[in-house]
């Protein structure tokens, strides 16, 4: 369980604020002897308690003493580089104070402006909006414009590149026709393969001398055409 937020005010109860202010001393020395020993620095604490005689000091009076004789020894500069007064202090919590509230405005502006432009898209008119609304909520229109395109982009990439990297199937060709009640094996293919080249090459070699013999005759001469022209042979008988 987390621990609760203690708000930074003055404690107005008597008891409390003694019972807080023990709690925290401690705390505070157990502190100081856990940065001395981790980082190997010179500390040392000065605690005075409203209903204390003494005050308690933190490691001995001899450790404040050497401490503070060292500080001392260093230029001004350097003794005032980190320190701050309570002014100061203010003035930076001011300060850090506004930049939340400037922010928390923001955000809120920001959902104002979008719940306009909700009600606008179901019917609502413009007529009674300034010229400052009308221009955040310009500005919150183009922001959710530019969010929609870039998850647009955004599927459109994952899907581009889920498609570029798919498996393509290559379809298994089909088996060889059945012959006699069996399939044809490789030697009964290539003995039925072996013809067929040789006669694909007598018919190239025939096609290769008719036209030849066309060109011979002066005559135009396609080898599949249906043409009245005379026998090529003179043991061919010829009928007009």
């Amino acid at each position: 369980m987390s621990r609760k937020k203690v708000k930074l005010a003055y404690i107005q109860n008597h008891t409390t604020r003694k019972l807080t202010f023990k709690k925290r001393k401690k705390g505070f020395m157990k502190k100081m002897s856990e940065i001395t020993t981790l980082c190997d620095v010179e500390a040392c604490a000065v605690v005075y308690g409203q209903n204390d005689t003494q005050p308690e000091v933190w490691p001995s009076p001899s450790g404040v003493q050497g401490t503070y004789a060292k500080f001392r020894t260093m230029p001004s500069m350097e003794q005032t580089k980190k320190q701050l007064n309570m002014e100061t202090f203010l003035r930076q919590r001011i300060d850090k104070a506004k930049d939340q509230l400037r922010k928390q405005k923001k955000e809120n502006r920001e959902k104002e402006m979008s719940i306009l432009m909700s009600q606008c898209l179901t019917g609502r008119s413009l007529h009674d909006l300034n010229v400052g609304d009308l221009n955040d909520l310009g500005w919150v229109v183009d922001h959710k414009v530019e969010e929609i395109n870039r998850k647009v982009k955004k599927v459109n990439d994952e899907l581009t590149w889920n498609g570029s990297n798919q498996v393509q199937l290559v379809p298994t060709p089909p088996p060889p026709p059945a012959i006699s009640g069996g399939t044809m094996n490789m030697q009964q293919t290539q003995s039925q393969a072996a013809p067929m080249e040789m006669m694909t090459l007598q018919d190239q070699q025939l096609q290769q001398q008719m036209a030849a013999i066309g060109a011979n005759t002066g005559d135009d001469f396609l080898p599949f055409g249906n043409q009245n022209h005379q026998a090529l042979w003179s043991n061919t008988p010829y009928y007009p």
